[in-house]
């Protein structure tokens, strides 16, 4: 049990630091992030199996994942099909 917690301790840390250090472009921003909610979602399920409770709030939260991972690939769509590229310093927030 303290090996997969401390597994996913390291993934979150290594999500949120490829999250801080690749910021540049909106693609590798999602991915960090759908790292850690993956990471997440395997710690629940590991408690959830452990704890001897059902499985229902972890596929709930598998389900929000899926959506906020949609919403988030749909921006991504618009932004490239607006501005042609997803680096996000090139993005001026002035302009609408």
């Amino acid at each position: 049990m303290f090996y997969i917690e401390g597994m996913v301790s390291l993934g979150l840390l290594v999500g949120g630091l490829s999250f801080i250090l690749n910021y540049g472009h909106l693609l590798s921003s999602l991915l960090s992030l759908e790292f850690m909610s993956l990471m997440i979602y395997l710690w629940l399920s590991v408690s959830g199996l452990w704890s001897g409770n059902e499985f229902l709030f972890s596929l709930f939260y598998l389900v929000m994942v899926a959506c906020e991972s949609v919403l988030g690939l749909s921006l991504l769509i618009s932004s490239v099909y607006s501005h042609g590229v997803d680096y996000m310093k090139s993005y001026n927030s002035l302009s609408c």
